[in-house]
């Protein structure tokens, strides 16, 4: 059965011909969810996002914001899955299923932006855009992960897991992030969902605060969590308190709490952005490869 999710990217091909044989391209389903864990699980810094959406959601579902799609060889065995939606992101090695995917997305566009490793992302938008459309914003990011538990720091009495009486200034802070990232404010274009999304982060105890006197002083969001991988995002720091030492202090300590359950933590920071790297040096954290992202301008 295919599900309303599904037929938001029906295919338009079955399989391509290619070097290595034809490939065949097919909506996940909810029974394919073991097998998919396994594949994502052999690059697990690479794929914690979608593996998290998986084991929190399952393969369909409209929290995913897209749908998800494998490529398969001959013998149908599994290399390459991809989600297309809101975000487009896809793992694997192989150039025919990369050329497919994009083949696929062409006929139901990726809405707001498309990352991954800069040779894998160069060969999908050459597909994808056959030279018609030009990239918004392309963004150089470096993934960095932390593997072991950072040194010992004085703990902040006041970090804890967010409440739902903290949603909305978390909103506003996170709204004001993204915005001076990709140019495009979420409470603009999509209000209700993105404090949707926040309230649901929220309950499954995945954004960390430090609220005093009703300011906002540090905020972290577990974007995705697996047992091999934790991947954060949001890290805000109040301007005012800036320098201090306390951004180390909560990211350190949050970083102790979290390493005790995954294997790695990893975010992402902005090439350009010096300070910023320094900042998580200083954490821990050591480079493992350059990301580009693609802002659409849709």
């Amino acid at each position: 059965m295919t599900s309303a999710m599904q037929q938001e990217f029906n295919p338009g091909f079955t399989e391509r011909e290619s070097a290595g044989g034809p490939r065949c391209v097919q909506p996940l389903r909810d029974s394919d969810q073991t097998e998919v864990l396994q594949f994502l699980a052999v690059r697990p810094i690479h794929t914690v996002f979608l593996a998290s959406l998986i084991r929190d959601n399952g393969i369909v579902s409209r929290f995913n914001r897209g749908s998800f799609f494998g490529c398969r060889n001959k013998d149908g065995a599994l290399e390459g899955v991809a989600l297309l939606g809101h975000a487009t992101l896809m793992e694997t090695e192989r150039e025919e299923c990369i050329k497919a995917f994009a083949a696929l997305a062409r006929s139901h566009s990726p809405s707001h932006l498309v990352r991954g490793e800069p040779r894998k992302i160069n060969s999908f938008w050459n597909y994808y855009t056959e030279g018609t459309r030009k990239r918004r914003v392309l963004c150089g990011e470096l993934l960095l992960e932390l593997k072991s538990r950072p040194s010992a720091l004085e703990n902040v009495s006041g970090l804890r897991q967010a409440t739902i009486e903290d949603l909305e200034m978390i909103v506003q802070v996170n709204a004001s992030m993204a915005c001076s990232e990709s140019g495009i404010n979420p409470l603009t274009r999509d209000p209700q969902g993105f404090r949707e999304r926040s309230a649901r982060r929220i309950a499954r105890g995945r954004i960390w605060v430090w609220i005093e006197n009703q300011s906002l002083l540090y905020k972290t969001d577990i974007i995705a969590e697996t047992p091999q991988a934790i991947y954060l995002e949001g890290v805000y720091v109040h301007p005012e308190h800036r320098t201090r030492g306390y951004g180390l202090q909560c990211i350190s300590q949050l970083a102790d709490a979290l390493l005790t359950r995954t294997k790695t933590i990893c975010l992402t920071v902005n090439e350009k952005s010096i300070g910023t790297q320094n900042f998580y040096k200083r954490a821990g954290y050591e480079l493992a490869c350059r990301y580009d992202t693609i802002y659409l301008d849709s």
